[in-house]
């Protein structure tokens, strides 16, 4: 049953579907998906045109608004939106420690989990947009991992589109994982070298934390297992636009004096524990590389294997000399599923799924080089989470995709920019720059 409601200007529809898990066996076994409708107050009553949009992860459930905030008041000054939460994020058959044994053990939760990478998230799309566009195409807006689905859709299903809109999202089309991590280290390093430029206070807090937790290695209030490697791996924050001011005021507050001595204060490790738990978005470290991953080739825990060949990330090692200590970035690692309570119980699960050899291609470089998709693309110019190398790469391959190549915003560029960013790519799908 569709509900519909208001906040300020809009006029929200709660949406429903059944889709096959198996979109290559329909009378099969079903999942739900859940999807939000947006629709300005005065144009509720309009024939818009619909956009819909897919959110960056894996792992993650669409922005939940409030009124016209971010990128969505541009958006519904031409279209009605669809927020979409991919397959087992949010409210669609959300995949996670509580509900993976439903599916049996750690085999057939791979299995399962097979199905939830961009190929069956774009037809999904394609399953249930007759039913809301009376068969007409509708344009996409795809955020990081939601570019690589964009892209993915423009490979398989371009009759589906109006047209294409990706922030921070233009994926390798035939990179493996490897390379991406080996693309990846040397970018972070830069980011780190930056956020100690601006703060240079921090590369002794930062030795002194990371001494504190190869001594004692604590557990978080809420079970977190906090390892030096667990707080380098805050150094994801380094990527979003306010990310190494937080760093920086998160690390300011890491000690108390105590009776016994200096300790972790209570402050940060519970903003610690909030900004390393999987609790939210598990799915993202069970399939992170997986989103990679195609053809007869294992991920076999990439990020893992390649920070070996970057022996400066090596936190005891920086703590035997006098270098600044290196935080990592967007990688998913074996000892995740040990240091945090919301993954352990999945760590077979996630080796399965690092040892599968079985994966099917994501991308026809063919049909992306005759694309007649009108595609336009914002490359954002350090994007700490993918490469601008790999993204300008692709942007070649696809035949009349616009590039705007920035460096005013990093990879949240949709979200700290929003309207701008937006006008900006539609601008450029209608030949209007």
């Amino acid at each position: 049953m569709n509900v519909s409601y208001r906040q300020p200007g809009v006029v929200l529809t709660d949406r429903h579907f059944s889709v096959p898990l198996d979109h290559a066996d329909p009378a099969g076994e079903s999942i739900e998906l859940f999807a939000r409708e947006v629709v300005a107050s005065d144009k509720a009553g309009q024939d818009l045109p619909w956009l819909v949009y897919l959110q960056g992860g894996p792992g993650f459930g669409a922005n939940r608004f409030v009124g016209k905030q971010a990128w969505l008041g541009r958006a519904l000054k031409d279209f009605r939106v669809l927020l979409l939460d991919q397959r087992g994020t949010g409210h669609s058959t959300p995949a996670n420690r509580q509900t993976l044994p439903l599916r049996g053990g750690p085999r057939e939760q791979a299995d399962y989990l097979a199905h939830f990478r961009a190929d069956s998230i774009v037809r999904d799309c394609e399953a249930i947009r007759p039913g809301l566009t009376g068969g007409a195409p509708w344009t996409v807006l795809g955020q990081s991992f939601g570019g690589f689905c964009a892209v993915h859709y423009l490979s398989t299903a371009p009759e589906g589109l109006s047209a294409a809109l990706i922030t921070g999202g233009l994926p390798t089309l035939d990179g493996h994982a490897d390379d991406v991590y080996r693309a990846a280290y040397p970018r972070i390093e830069r980011k780190v070298a930056a956020h100690y430029a601006r703060y240079p206070q921090d590369v002794e807090r930062a030795r002194r934390i990371v001494d504190h937790l190869l001594q004692h290695e604590p557990v978080l209030p809420g079970g977190y297992r906090l390892t030096a490697e667990a707080f380098q791996s805050l150094g994801i924050l380094l990527g979003g636009s306010d990310g190494s001011h937080r760093l920086h005021y998160l690390m300011e507050q890491a000690f108390v004096r105590t009776p016994q001595g200096p300790a972790l204060s209570d402050a940060f490790q519970e903003e610690v524990q909030g900004l390393l738990s999987f609790a939210g978005h598990p799915l993202y470290a069970l399939v992170h590389e997986a989103c990679y991953a195609q053809g007869d080739r294992p991920t076999a825990w990439s990020a893992e294997r390649v920070r070996a060949e970057f022996p400066q990330f090596d936190a005891a090692k920086t703590l035997a000399g006098d270098r600044p200590l290196l935080f990592t970035g967007e990688s998913v690692h074996p000892w995740t599923f040990d240091t945090d309570p919301a993954l352990r119980p999945l760590r077979e699960t996630a080796e399965e799924l690092a040892a599968r050899t079985d994966w099917q291609p994501l991308y026809d470089t063919a049909r992306l080089a005759a694309n007649e998709v009108p595609v336009a693309a914002a490359v954002y110019h350090d994007d700490m989470y993918v490469d601008s190398g790999h993204a300008l790469r692709t942007a070649r391959s696809i035949r009349g995709l616009r590039t705007w190549v920035t460096d005013e915003f990093e990879h949240d560029g949709v979200r700290a920019g929003g309207p701008r960013v937006l006008d900006r790519l539609l601008a450029l799908t209608r030949d209007e720059v």
